[in-house]
């Protein structure tokens, strides 16, 4: 078993499994488990059963979900940087609320088991917190941005407030829900920066309160620099101390601690000889759509266009705006972006394309756009 100080017990879906028995899973636990269900307590059986290697898929947001093996070391040493970080630890609660499938339930897991802490595990949904009783606390969590949304807009912001630490991350925090977050709480709430290959997060960002910054901090003992394509780069135990080469483009301090994030290198769009960020324009973007009272998911991506080589293309979730309206959001991004980084086109798609993670689907989402009468 991990410790000698696990407690007895966790609770699955409103439901106590002891320790011992998912050790002998699946002989000595209830056979009415849903998929779910079994596919937690496998997970917590290999981990107490002392498993070496574990095999996670990605999670698909930025090409085609892969398998990867991470080692025990690597998830161990994670769990404790994180747990040193946060003064983690047993008698402390968390709430797993992320699917163990992937790198970011997973880690909750072995972060639970590695400190000992009480853990309740409830199946992924939009407002997990509607799972689990009113008069249920809880010291630390994480969510996806979804989630967190979710949970704010569902009136749970003072459940959340008497936490000592949320993390979200998986997806980026648009305008709306950040402000969100600064206005009703007060729990330090970290996004997160990591990957598969990095086991969770190498580097933090706080979101909100006097500390709140646009600067991911780099974790201790986490060697991060950059490539000659200014991507971000990454050694440590939670690689295997293998070198990771990431896609991200950042702007490095010179102590190599800290970094801001600049955009994906794949996202870069080349309009006229000119490099533009389609990050950098969906942040305008999206900030914009929020002020216009009108906030949507959106995403910004290149076209071929005959003269420039590529032309930025915005794609916005829901309805199109009216014409007004259009004309003054199109009024803001001029104001606010350079002549070739403004978007040529504007697309209004019905639904976008998610994973199965449940993040957004940029080439799903195109593809399906590919017959000309559905671009703008």
């Amino acid at each position: 078993m991990a410790s000698s100080n696990l407690p007895d017990s966790l609770l699955l879906n409103g439901r106590e499994f002891a320790y011992a028995a998912i050790q002998q899973y699946p002989t000595a636990v209830p056979a009415d488990l849903n998929g779910y269900e079994a596919r937690v307590l496998e997970r917590v059986r290999e981990w107490l059963n002392g498993s070496q290697e574990f095999t996670l898929t990605t999670s698909g947001s930025t090409g085609t979900p892969a398998p990867v093996v991470v080692r025990r070391r690597q998830l161990a040493a994670s769990a404790q940087r994180t747990g040193d970080f946060f003064d983690l630890g047993p008698g402390d609660r968390a709430l797993v609320c992320l699917n163990c499938e992937y790198i970011g339930g997973l880690m909750m897991l072995v972060r639970g088991l590695e400190r000992q802490m009480h853990l309740t595990m409830v199946e992924p949904q939009a407002d997990p917190l509607a799972l689990v009783p009113a008069d249920a606390a809880f010291d630390f969590a994480a969510f996806v941005p979804l989630q967190l949304r979710a949970v704010l807009a569902a009136g749970h912001a003072p459940r959340l407030n008497r936490m000592k630490t949320i993390l979200v991350g998986g997806a980026p925090v648009d305008a709306t829900l950040l402000a969100a977050i600064q206005a009703q709480l007060t729990v330090p709430v970290l996004l997160t920066y990591g990957m598969t290959e990095t086991c969770s997060h190498v580097a933090l960002r706080r979101l909100n309160g006097p500390q709140a910054t646009t600067a991911f901090r780099v974790l201790p003992g986490i060697a991060a620099g950059q490539n000659a394509r200014g991507c971000l780069t990454l050694r440590g135990d939670v690689t295997n101390d293998q070198l990771v080469v990431t896609n991200d483009l950042v702007a490095l301090d010179a102590g190599a601690h800290t970094f801001e994030w600049l955009g994906r290198a794949d996202f870069v769009i080349n309009s006229g000889g000119v490099k533009v960020p389609a990050e950098k324009v969906e942040l305008v973007l999206d900030v914009a759509l929020a002020e216009l009272g009108a906030p949507r998911r959106c995403f910004v991506a290149g076209r071929p266009d005959e003269r420039l080589g590529q032309a930025v293309a915005a794609y916005v979730e829901g309805p199109a705006l009216t014409a007004a309206a259009e004309a003054q959001l199109r009024a803001l991004l001029a104001a606010r972006l350079g002549k070739y980084e403004q978007p040529r086109h504007l697309v209004f798609v019905p639904e976008f394309h998610t994973t199965a993670s449940g993040k957004l689907d940029r080439p799903a989402t195109l593809r399906s756009l590919e017959t000309p009468d559905l671009l703008g």
